[in-house]
């Protein structure tokens, strides 16, 4: 059976870690250098790399913006410019670097080295760039193909720039990609963001000149993640199958101190973590990743890293990146990064707290309402309030955005946002759009001001127009919007491109609002306010500013008509849903060919995942669980036979064999219909059996890691193999 001396090495491996110190770059007087002197140098950039000249930059972040066809002279100086540039820092090798449906990124390496009349050289064709052919029968494509049409087309973004990885003994030049079939539909989260970022650049752009401000000639949307992650040793991580194979605990304790003291978030990061927090700034900062903050969230273990915002898809990459590097760094450090949205239970999960805003080129906020009075500025309430309508009308497709087997553990339990899509806006601007609303005088008394604190050592501090409502799945925070639903391991680049859509959909209408309204004669301003009124209306159901967690806001949800899909079951229906995806057609974010894949695929990975899940506890229960309490029961029982021999009473001895065969039986007890479950269910056709195992299976899992759980609390320590809760969270 498994040992406990497994588990007694596990821990003493953990408690005997040193942290791992590394060489930093000095200058040549042998000081350490700063962040600005070596930041991005694993990048190239052609925005801002002077291995190009500027003519061509100019040229190639025209046809960026514009889309219009790319000349090929063009192309080949990016081409022999970046592979000079690798070469020297010593790549060796290139990839298209792409991010297919499941969720990670994906690559094919394929060498410099190229023959040329007889001799060897280094080389990265133009072709080579700008497109790529990796083998599209093994990725995920939700049924759109057959297994031997196997061809699909990587093709070069021009607006993430390249960058260099490194291995143990060589680097690789990385170049950011689409992937699409041979039929042109998308297979990636970059190609549907990327087309959402343009259709929603040129109605709010559209948007801006109406109104006045002829010198917007774009709009970016621009994206700040806050990634939340768990670290456990990797000794605890390899001696525990369940996480290994799920990325989470199928069963465990609950340690008796966990975040109940609120005494791990923003507290003294420990020395090795902070060792590894540190080398992963230093490995990000060279990849031009502008990582910001670090700290220790609220359960222990957990920590977070945010970065500086940057553009929609350049956060996107960055982010696929991050969690990357966060994992090989962490490796380094003798830990294993979690990034499962629920890797314990009964304390925190991690989310990816997406904040997403919109800017012109001017850099023109349209989100920030201004120093003092927010309610006079009519752009900003005219953006609030399309957003919010956005969130009204689209709440299921934002919430099937966000769905996934880990997000379901997360959704709703603490500190996580529910499943039901509400938008938080603070008291201040909650009033002004309710006097909007109501037509009555917005009062101008509530905007930032100076707090009283009483302590005269201390700076002034501004009162901001919002709080903060860590209950809120979608939130503004100052002079953004916080999707704070989206899940710690997602791709981020599927929900913005939907939540883009989304904004884009009321921009188109109040676009054609406008006009016809400017054409009657009616001033832009009054035609703006007007339209703010008509969306602040429709959707003031939508703002909710109090506790998400509560049972009477699932009740007053279900009053104001609120959809609560609860399971990533019930959401991904919203793909097969011809009403709520028009949107995204007619938008041209998706095809009808595009959704039909990703519903497929969504179905499928759910179903797959949990039946590993199932699969894993099952194996838990029979290799783990049963031989701990058979082992304790016989120790009792020769406890007992010696007692007895020597004429002892036994009757204590006798009650905890009692309370042990109880548990015993009620693990047998559902384990025998758990064991049921999949002989008969798991197999079948995902779409056959997502029901049953969402709102059935699941559930009877839990069941069942419950008692487990029960049993883990009165089996002495010593026969107990798997690494606990309080040796994971808290060993560092």
């Amino acid at each position: 059976m498994p040992s406990r001396e497994n588990r007694v090495q596990a821990r003493f491996e953990a408690m005997n870690r040193k942290f791992r110190v590394i060489d930093y770059p000095l200058d040549s007087k042998g000081d350490q250098l700063n962040v600005s002197d070596f930041y991005g140098e694993n990048v190239f950039d052609i925005s801002t790399t002077k291995e190009i000249p500027d003519d061509v930059r100019k040229e190639l972040l025209d046809v960026a913006r514009s889309g219009k066809r790319l000349d090929k002279n063009h192309a080949d100086i990016v081409a022999n410019s970046v592979t000079k540039w690798a070469t020297d820092r010593g790549a060796t090798h290139f990839c298209h670097w792409f991010q297919p449906l499941t969720g990670s990124s994906a690559e094919k390496h394929d060498a410099f080295l190229t023959i040329k009349n007889g001799r060897p050289i280094e080389r990265l064709s133009v072709s080579q760039l700008l497109q790529g052919e990796p083998d599209a029968s093994s990725l995920p494509h939700g049924g759109s193909r057959s297994t031997f049409e196997a061809r699909g087309y990587t093709t070069w973004d021009l607006t993430s720039p390249m960058f260099l990885v490194e291995g143990p003994n060589g680097k690789t030049l990385c170049i950011p990609t689409a992937y699409v079939s041979y039929e042109g539909h998308a297979l990636d989260m970059k190609t549907p963001l990327l087309r959402s970022i343009s259709a929603l650049s040129e109605e709010a752009t559209k948007f801006l000149k109406l109104i006045g401000r002829t010198e917007a000639d774009h709009v970016g949307v621009t994206i700040g993640c806050e990634q939340e992650y768990f670290l456990v040793d990797k000794a605890f991580y390899y001696s525990r199958p369940d996480l290994v194979m799920t990325g989470r605990t199928m069963m465990g304790s609950s340690a008796v101190k966990n975040q109940q003291l609120e005494d791990h978030y923003f507290g003294v990061i420990p020395d090795r973590v902070m060792a590894f927090m540190q080398e992963l700034d230093y490995e990000l900062y060279r990849l031009g990743i502008p990582a910001k903050t670090r700290h220790n969230e609220v359960a222990p273990g957990q920590y977070e890293i945010a970065p500086i915002f940057s553009d929609a898809n350049v956060a996107a990459d960055n982010n696929q990146l991050l969690m990357a590097m966060i994992r090989k760094v962490a490796e380094r450090h003798d830990f294993v990064a979690l990034m499962h949205e629920k890797p314990y239970q009964g304390i925190n999960g991690s989310g990816k707290h997406v904040n997403w805003s919109l800017a012109d080129n001017t850099g023109f906020n349209l989100l920030e309402p201004g120093q003092q009075d927010p309610h006079q500025n009519t752009v900003f309430l005219a953006a609030v309030a399309m957003v919010v309508e956005a969130v009204r009308r689209h709440s299921g497709a934002l919430r099937m955005a966000i769905a996934s087997h880990s997000n379901d553990h997360r959704l709703g339990a603490n500190e996580a946002p529910p499943s039901i899509i509400s938008v938080f806006l603070g008291s201040t601007l909650e009033k002004i759009l309710e006097s909007i609303k109501d037509g009555k005088k917005v009062d101008s008394s509530e905007g930032s001001t100076l707090m009283e604190i009483n302590a005269k050592q201390l700076a002034d501090l501004m009162k901001d127009n919002t709080d903060r409502n860590r209950t809120s799945p979608f939130a503004f925070t100052g002079n953004k919007f916080e999707f704070r639903a989206v899940g710690s391991s997602a791709a981020i680049g599927f929900p913005v491109s939907i939540l883009n859509a989304a904004v884009l959909d009321v921009f188109k209408d109040t676009n054609a609002y406008l006009e016809a309204e400017i054409q009657k004669g009616v001033a832009p301003e009054q035609a703006l306010l007007q339209i703010t009124e008509k969306w602040v209306k429709d959707s003031f159901h939508v703002i909710f500013n109090g506790d998400g967690y509560s049972q009477e806001w699932v009740e007053e949800a279900e009053r104001r008509g609120l959809p609560n899909y609860k399971t990533t079951a019930d959401a991904l229906k919203v793909l097969k849903d011809e009403k709520q995806m028009a949107f995204l057609l007619e938008s041209k974010v998706y095809n009808k060919a595009e959704l039909d894949m990703r519903y497929n695929v969504l179905v499928e990975r759910y179903v797959k995942h949990r039946e590993i899940e199932f699969k894993i506890l099952n194996n838990l229960v029979n290799q783990n669980v049963i031989p701990a309490v058979l082992d304790y029961k016989k120790s009792l029982f020769d406890v007992m036979t010696q007692q007895k021999s020597l004429k002892i009473e036994t009757a204590i001895e006798g009650e905890v064999v009692k309370t042990i065969n109880l548990a015993l039986r009620d693990l047998y007890e559902i384990y025998t219909r758990y064991q049921t479950c999949i002989e008969q269910e798991l197999g079948k056709e995902p779409e056959d059996v997502i029901d049953f195992i969402a709102s059935e299976f699941l559930p009877l899992s839990e069941g069942l890691a419950e008692v487990c759980n029960r049993i883990e609390d009165l089996i002495p320590n010593r026969y107990w193999s798997l690494p606990k809760y309080h040796e994971m969270l808290f060993i560092k």
